[in-house]
């Protein structure tokens, strides 16, 4: 459903949320430690999440990327789907046709927009701050 990138991505803001929590600056390198992810492209998603004021990057040698304590609450999972993949998975086809919409629909159309309005409710009403507190407790795990 979500693109490699943005899967990552995600990921990648709860771990730097959970670390934020406790003051702590994390490195690039531990980030795509900790959600396995190559260095290379982990920095590009954490560019793009900065970009767009989800994570802040402090510069410097004991520098890294952490998240306002207070801001962690704020911060909705569709802000970060939307840094790293944009709108299209609220608008693409679910069977991948350029064209599909109301009078030209797919034939999952129907079925497929129900599910594209639950995503963005569930996406717009989860914050990093229900992610992170479950990662804390050890109710949810980033990785096996």
């Amino acid at each position: 459903m979500f693109s490699k990138a943005c899967e990552y991505g995600i990921k990648a803001a709860i771990f730097i949320a959970t670390k934020s929590y406790e003051g702590e600056l994390v490195s690039p390198k531990e980030i795509s430690q900790e959600i396995d992810s190559p260095q290379a492209f982990t920095a590009k998603i954490l560019q793009a999440l900065v970009r767009h004021g989800v994570v802040n990057s402090i510069k410097g040698a004991y520098g890294g990327f952490q998240i306002d304590k207070n801001r962690i609450a704020t911060v909705k999972l569709s802000q970060i789907v939307n840094a790293i993949d944009g709108d299209g998975i609220y608008n693409g086809c679910g069977l991948g046709l350029h064209k599909c919409d109301e009078e030209h629909p797919c034939p999952v159309h129907d079925k497929f927009k129900t599910i594209r309005t639950e995503l963005r409710e569930m996406l717009e009403h989860t914050s990093l701050e229900e992610l992170a507190l479950d990662i804390k407790s050890g109710v949810s795990f980033l990785k096996t």
